[in-house]
């Protein structure tokens, strides 16, 4: 039997009997898919100068012209999007973004893509979050970019409380809007061997925590390589800033990052033993993800090395023998 509740009694919380709350239909799943969830919100982190915000733009274009991200990412549902680059002048914007469109072969006065034009935003300030939800709320973007996060709060992001707040504002922001978030930041430039990307995130460990969708760029020998990080995630990708016509310069795939094939003919023997005169003590699942080969490349390359005297076990896992 029910029970009745007073759900408009101010002194109870609201509440609904579990069969009365609507199913949506055809539940989205991607904005774009494979990169980033519907409405998702979450980080592109990297260390500086690893084209995070080139990143941050490529996604914006894509979905503001509904063509694929990366040529290689479809767009499930394309809609206006709303960007603020706290660290370019709008100038820079303007011909960033203008390298996409020609790149795509768009006409840049009809792409339905807006930048919030404010000299600062500051989101743990009352007055610039309502701002930014009444900007929202008339836009509707399907997607927002934020970046760099360092540049739109006053807060300390070491602090969990402080980063609470700040991050509750931002999943208020995408589900009152409906909108998706990204939001750039800075990963550490020294991440230990073995450790989550979204771990190396500068702050508290919350920010990892709190992401729907995350993607991180870092830089393994002299090749960037994008990891996603969300529930299905595909294997990382090599990536490459195109900047052959200087009006079109753009990121484009360059295929799998796993380098299985690059270590030949003794060169995974230079690699590991690299790798361990560089971090000193490693294990084999530190070792694969530093030189990012599968688990079957790896082989018996550091049974042979030990056998040979190169180097030796310890606790910890390996390391180069004293001489």
């Amino acid at each position: 039997m029910k029970t009745a509740i007073a759900l408009e009694d101010p002194n109870r919380l609201p509440v609904v009997q579990v069969g009365q709350i609507p199913l949506e239909p055809q539940p989205r799943r991607w904005l774009v898919e494979g990169l980033w969830s519907a409405s998702g919100v979450g980080f592109i982190g990297g260390v500086p100068k690893s084209y995070k915000s080139y990143l941050g733009l490529e996604l914006t274009v894509a979905v503001a012209s509904g063509t694929p991200a990366l040529r290689r990412y479809p767009v499930l549902k394309d809609g206006p999007a709303l960007i603020y680059l706290a660290e370019d002048s709008l100038s820079n914007v303007r011909q960033r973004v203008a390298g996409l469109a020609r790149h795509r072969q768009l006409d840049l006065q009809q792409l339905a893509l807006h930048v919030i034009t404010a000299p600062r935003l500051r989101l743990a300030q009352a007055a610039d979050r309502q701002r930014l939800f009444e900007t929202t709320g008339q836009l509707r973007p399907r997607l927002l970019l934020l970046d760099p996060l360092v540049r739109l709060q006053a807060i300390n992001l070491n602090d969990a409380t402080e980063v609470a707040q700040l991050l509750s504002t931002l999943r208020d922001l995408q589900r009152q809007f409906d909108v998706a978030v990204i939001l750039v930041h800075h990963t550490c430039k020294f991440i230990p061997a073995g450790t989550q990307a979204g771990q190396g995130l500068r702050g508290s460990t919350d920010l990892h925590a709190f992401g729907d969708s995350n993607l991180y760029l870092r830089r393994v020998r002299e090749e960037l390589v994008l990891s996603m990080e969300h529930r299905t995630a595909p294997a990382p990708v090599g990536l490459q800033l195109v900047t052959t016509d200087e009006q079109a310069i753009h990121l484009e795939v360059t295929g799998s990052a796993n380098r299985s094939d690059q270590y030949r003919n003794g060169s995974l023997t230079d690699a590991v033993l690299q790798a361990l005169d560089q971090c000193h003590t490693m294990t084999r699942q530190m070792l694969r993800e530093r030189l990012a080969v599968k688990n079957q490349t790896l082989g018996q390359t550091p049974l042979k090395l030990e056998e040979d005297g190169r180097i030796e076990r310890c606790p910890d896992g390996w390391r180069l023998r004293a001489s």
